[in-house]
């Protein structure tokens, strides 16, 4: 089984996360997004599970920081060259991905393996 946790070291919901499967004894592999962006790939990958509009966070300091709200932008582009707009975590386990902090689905992820 092959998880990885995509997120900021800062994020509470993926501190929260990064528990969810230390408690399970699950080893995963942790991408800091202030450190490594997503690769065009691994983003297409992540939008054919979640819309662009759903991974973009537009209600976070980073959005408000740059003013997104007030200019019209793609948003696939800001999101390869600005990492910190992404909603966080982001668990992959496969082709499956989630947003945000959603332990049912990873249950039942986790029942399938």
């Amino acid at each position: 089984m092959n998880i990885q946790i995509i997120g900021t070291k800062k994020c509470r919901e993926t501190q929260k996360t990064e528990r969810f499967f230390k408690e399970r004894g699950i080893k995963y592999h942790f991408r800091d997004l202030a450190q490594k962006g997503l690769t065009k790939g691994e983003l297409n990958n992540i939008k054919a599970k979640i819309p662009l509009e759903e991974l973009m966070n537009r209600d976070g300091k980073q959005f408000k920081k740059r003013n997104l709200q007030y200019i019209i932008f793609d948003p696939e582009e800001e999101l390869l060259n600005d990492p910190l707009l992404l909603k966080t975590p982001i668990v992959r386990i496969g082709k499956d991905a989630t947003v945000g902090y959603v332990p049912e689905v990873w249950k039942n992820w986790l029942k399938k393996e």
